[in-house]
């Protein structure tokens, strides 16, 4: 299998899916280290793109967004709930990567 060239990739949706579907493993399958591997692969094919749409500090910013996201939605579901957490957080991120790397194609 070969991955997409970088710069043809759209990375908003892998952002969000990336945080949305590590949760959805951790709790379906009771396995919460196997949500972080699911959030990091997500997060390594999108940060591949990063890069080479936008470059470091970029990627470095976005990266920061997706990794503090998943941090923010533990206290933030205390609040609102988990769905609704990380609904929010992933939707943030989606927009963070849309707006630095995705609309420059």
């Amino acid at each position: 299998m070969q991955l997409r060239d970088a710069a043809d990739v759209t990375t908003a949706p892998i952002a969000a899916l990336g945080l949305i579907g590590g949760f959805v493993a951790a709790r379906e399958t009771g396995i919460r280290p196997l949500g972080g591997v699911v959030l990091g692969l997500a997060g390594v094919y999108a940060g591949r793109t990063w890069l080479a749409k936008s470059g470091g500090p970029a990627t470095a910013g976005l990266a920061a967004v997706y990794l503090g996201g998943f941090g923010a939605s533990h206290p933030l579901a205390k609040r609102i709930g988990a769905w609704p957490s990380v609904l929010t957080v992933a939707a943030a991120s989606a927009a963070a990567s849309w707006i630095v790397a995705d609309r420059r194609r």
